[in-house]
């Protein structure tokens, strides 16, 4: 298997006209494009040449976008590659599976363009910060978490967890601004690296569950607190 260029995107949606769209938007901005209607398609091309995101639709017939992600994050060679569901299933019992299922971030339709550039783009940039090969290994943590920046590890005692991408650039954010409160809005630049936010629920779907992996009792958290009409916080050191 053989890496791509930089800049080359996986569009798999049954909808040719989103296709087209998507993949016409994403050429305007520099980026190359492959489209697939299909799962299976989708899944037979990564195999072959791995790109740097994919964006996959979830309701599509035979494979949906769901089983395709969860194979794809699966195999030890193609869990790296970053993928943003697109769904128009908009509760949050949904946007949950999704997450546990790998997907490293998710769009509701109808969605701009715009958006969905500015997403791509995020996941992308973040795409190398997974490469564990760098020799300076830079530790945060708070109680009993740990964090390895250089390796993307989290261990909670001496269990290693399983973070999606964001799940794991959310805990670094919350833990570098100890007892400082972050807005969604914030949080929405710092971890999605986008300054549009189209809806509040993409961070607080993130944290919910983000909590369930790192708190023992993800309902009355110790480290990652809401802030009523705010945002959230990491606790401080004091507070555990």
């Amino acid at each position: 298997m053989t890496e791509s260029k930089p800049g080359l995107i996986y569009i798999t949606d049954d909808e040719p006209n989103i296709r087209k769209l998507a993949a016409l938007a994403l050429k305007e901005q520099g980026f190359e494009t492959q489209e697939f209607s299909n799962g299976a398609d989708l899944l037979k091309a990564v195999q072959k040449h791995l790109p740097d995101a994919i964006v996959l639709d979830w309701v599509m017939p035979e494979l949906d976008g769901l089983t395709v992600c969860g194979r794809l994050k699966l195999d030890k060679t193609t869990k790296i590659v970053p993928i943003i569901l697109l769904t128009a299933r908009s509760e949050e019992v949904d946007c949950v599976l999704g997450l546990e299922m790998g997907a490293d971030d998710y769009i509701t339709k109808p969605f701009s363009l715009k958006e969905l550039c500015a997403r791509v783009k995020a996941v992308v940039r973040r795409k190398d910060y997974t490469n564990p090969s760098s020799s300076n290994d830079e530790i945060i943590g708070i109680g009993d978490l740990t964090v390895n920046l250089a390796k993307r590890t989290v261990t909670k005692g001496d269990r290693l967890l399983d973070l999606t991408m964001k799940e794991f650039d959310l805990l670094t954010i919350l833990i570098q601004s100890k007892g400082r409160v972050l807005t969604r809005d914030q949080l929405m630049e710092k971890v999605w690296d986008v300054e549009y936010c189209g809806d509040a629920r993409t961070v607080d779907v993130h944290v919910r569950y983000l909590r369930q992996k790192v708190e023992d009792e993800a309902d009355k958290p110790k480290y990652i607190k809401t802030v009523r009409g705010m945002g959230y916080r990491c606790a401080t050191e004091d507070e555990i």
